[in-house]
């Protein structure tokens, strides 16, 4: 936090967008820029917007708007510009000459960001390998900027260290990096199948950036991870432990946050850690019911969701910071099942997991078995892998009933009673 203060970035927003698009969703994208530059330690001074009729190729936008942009620059002396969208690097390099100051881009903010937010040895690879991606297909690109740069947005984290470094040292290191996120891979792969062995329900939140995620996992697991009003508050995946309201638990994963032009490469960095969601039971979709901009939110979550591979799991749709809605709200069409609560507030909170446990049982089948007592063994399973056991002993032996995964019934098959 110490750099945060010594190199505080006053930055120009600008962004082009045909005539033949809505004007209203463009200065939506640029407050939400703006929130990324606040939460990486920058100060916007002015946010501007051009019409066009086509991108230009080679400056992104047209020249007129250039010398405008360059000269609010020198009378906010700004330390940079950054686009709302993904510059080329011939548009940086190109911009960067123009301008005289450091240009940069959407995606080089949010790696920022995310080169603040790792906290775990995964997450930092992830970041580090991410960068280093970004950085490669812009060598030629960043230009004499390089030189120029002595801090601020887009130089922290483990990546910066390798500007100066050529493209065949980048695919080195890339290489070394991939080498140690696939044993990670491997890792979070066996913990997996323990999961999967032990039949527990697994439930991944996901969600728009700042929807409460991370308050929902601690107010519902009792735990205390990093949660704030602010974008992309935690990056790393957390799986905690949540008991049901008939005693049975599940483990309930935080995934990192969804945001509107996220990166195709950014997406593919951290898919070991998205693709949590991938193998879940259930799917909570943490909605900011108080948000302006609810279509916006629900379409990247789905379109993400989509791009993971993730069309058929159950979704619940929460809508969260209810104490802060004091109107009708817009609704996700696509939902199936919902639950309004509020995680901060506590309340509603039961509702929902009572939710989560029909669906889960919805799954489940129904049994009542009587095992010899010499079948101690298989006691001990109906114990780890059923569900609302009730458990009677009689002459003949224990009687068992309950709820089981129908595909582990095939152990219990030969002792089933009326």
């Amino acid at each position: 936090m110490e750099e945060l203060k010594k190199v505080q970035e006053r930055v120009i927003l600008f962004a082009a967008q045909k005539k033949n698009l809505q004007e209203e969703a463009a200065w939506e994208s640029l407050d939400e820029l703006e929130e990324l530059v606040n939460t990486a330690g920058g100060e916007v001074v002015a946010k501007v917007l051009q019409r066009v009729d086509s991108i230009n190729p080679g400056l992104y936008i047209g020249s007129g708007k250039v010398e405008e942009i360059r000269e609010m620059a020198v009378l906010h002396d700004v330390t940079g510009v950054i686009s709302d969208d993904e510059l080329s690097p011939v548009q940086m390099r190109n911009l960067s000459e123009a301008l005289g100051i450091k240009v940069m881009d959407r995606t080089l903010v949010i790696l920022d960001i995310f080169a603040q937010r790792a906290r775990s040895k995964e997450g930092k690879l992830q970041v580090e390998m991410a960068q280093l991606k970004y950085q490669n297909s812009r060598l030629t690109g960043f230009g004499a900027m390089l030189s120029k740069q002595g801090g601020g947005i887009g130089t922290r984290g483990p990546g910066e260290k390798k500007l100066e470094l050529d493209k065949r040292h980048i695919r080195t290191r890339m290489e070394l990096l991939q080498a140690e996120i696939d044993q990670f891979e491997k890792h979070r792969q066996l913990l997996r199948s323990r999961r999967q062995k032990n039949s527990t329900p697994v439930v991944a939140i996901v969600g728009y950036t700042n929807a409460g995620k991370s308050t929902l996992l601690n107010t519902l697991a009792d735990s205390d991870i990093y949660a704030a009003d602010q974008l992309f508050a935690t990056l790393d995946p957390t799986t905690r432990a949540v008991a049901l309201p008939s005693g049975s638990e599940i483990l309930l994963t935080d995934t990192v946050g969804f945001i509107r032009k996220l990166p195709h490469h950014l997406v593919k960095a951290f898919y070991s850690t998205l693709e949590e969601a991938k193998y879940a039971d259930i799917i909570l979709h943490v909605v900011d019911a108080s948000s302006e901009h609810l279509a916006t939110h629900y379409e990247v979550v789905h379109e993400t969701l989509k791009s993971l591979g993730i069309t058929d799991i159950p979704i619940i749709t929460v809508y969260n910071k209810i104490d802060k809605v004091n109107e009708h709200y817009l609704k996700d069409e696509q939902s199936m099942q919902h639950v309004e609560i509020s995680a901060r507030e506590k309340k509603n909170l039961e509702g929902l997991l009572n939710i989560l446990e029909e669906m889960l049982y919805e799954k489940m089948k129904a049994f009542k078995i009587l095992i010899p007592y010499a079948q101690s063994d298989l006691v001990a399973f109906c114990h780890a892998q059923g569900e609302r056991l009730e458990e009677e002993y009689l002459n003949e032996g224990v009687l068992l009933s309950g709820y089981m995964h129908s595909d582990l019934f095939y152990r219990i098959k030969d002792y089933i009673v009326d």
